[in-house]
């Protein structure tokens, strides 16, 4: 999984050849959420 940054506790991953909108994911503990880039609004995960 292609890891971008790792910060207290948080993990950020990004996919070069995911699916539509264009987004990053965010894992924390057992939550996970998908983020999108252009507003930063929520796709689908926990919050």
């Amino acid at each position: 999984m292609p890891e971008i940054s790792r910060f207290y506790g948080l993990v950020v991953y990004m996919f070069f050849n995911d699916h539509n909108p264009p987004h990053f994911k965010v894992k924390y503990g057992d939550f996970e959420a998908n983020i999108i880039i252009e507003n930063g609004s929520l796709l689908n995960g926990d919050c």
